[in-house]
């Protein structure tokens, strides 16, 4: 495996990635566009946001360029815009939801 090194504006830049992804409400926005094109209204009434929350996440989530927005006559169609990320969201789920995954981490638990 290569030895990865990053400049410290590198590792700030990736850490400010993740960090958008940290909250639960902008993961679940991105993971609700992971494989699909969805309204705004939409996005807010299936995760239960308001449409100004909805709309703030959505607003940081463009700006970091994971989702593009466009408009279909008065609505805004939210989509994946960076296939790097769908793909890592994918590996990680895989990973942590994978039936065998689960069962290692209950007995590393003790359950």
């Amino acid at each position: 495996m290569q030895n990865v090194e990053l400049q410290p504006d590198q590792a700030a830049q990736l850490a400010e990635t993740f960090g958008l992804l940290a909250d639960p409400t902008r993961l679940s926005i991105v993971v609700a566009c992971m494989d699909r094109e969805l309204p705004a209204g939409d996005i807010a009434d299936e995760l239960g946001l308001s449409a100004a929350l909805a709309s703030h996440h959505l607003r940081l989530l463009r700006a970091a360029r994971m989702l593009r927005a466009e408009r279909r006559g008065k609505q805004m169609i939210y989509s994946m815009a960076d296939d790097c990320v769908r793909n890592v969201l994918r590996i990680m789920i895989d990973h942590l939801f994978a039936p065998e995954h689960g069962d290692r981490h209950k007995s590393a638990d003790g359950d």
